[in-house]
């Protein structure tokens, strides 16, 4: 579903980074996010680092799923195995509908890069409260293949036959 002149419709984009050591300065898959948002058109709505705490990382996605400003949250990092990577115990709880297949997805298309280590990436995505929200790998590569691969098309309101860009467009609410 698309506009009559058929133009995307930007959608508002939060982009959080899980992770103890990095900064603004040093976060590059978070900033590839915000790059490839706004090459695509879209808008970030906020931009946040997150020490890996499951509270603290589902204290600030709850907030943005609270917020009608925005419609799309992006997280990068901690969904690996590691003692601290605790993205998907935070984010699951909160989604209404999980997404099963962003998982599947990404890490086949991730297998022709990394091979085996895919098994490792806990990605997941779910829709809640109107916001679409995708945990992505903390590796920039993975971020590029996640938009690349998924995210653009899934996020742009004109991509045919559905996308998520349509679901959480206030007064859309349709896969069209």
């Amino acid at each position: 579903m698309s506009d009559e002149r058929g133009e995307l419709i930007p959608l508002n984009v939060a982009v959080m980074t899980v992770s103890d050591t990095r900064t603004e300065e040093t976060d590059r898959s978070g900033q590839a996010l915000v790059e490839r948002l706004i090459e695509a058109g879209h808008r970030l709505a906020d931009k946040r680092i997150v020490i890996d705490d499951v509270y603290r990382i589902r204290a600030q996605v709850a907030a943005w799923i609270a917020d009608p400003a925005v419609q799309v949250v992006l997280t990068t990092g901690g969904t690996g195995f590691t003692g601290r990577d605790s993205t998907p115990e935070a984010v699951r709880v909160l989604l209404d509908k999980p997404i099963e297949g962003f998982g599947e997805l990404f890490r086949q298309l991730s297998f022709q890069e990394v091979g085996s280590s895919t098994i490792q990436s806990r990605c997941l995505g779910g829709l809640a409260n109107a916001t679409v929200v995708f945990c992505l790998p903390g590796s920039t590569g993975a971020c590029r293949t996640a938009w690349d691969g998924i995210l653009l098309e899934q996020l742009d309101s004109r991509h045919k036959p559905c996308n998520f860009a349509n679901l959480v467009i206030p007064e859309r609410g349709t896969h069209g």
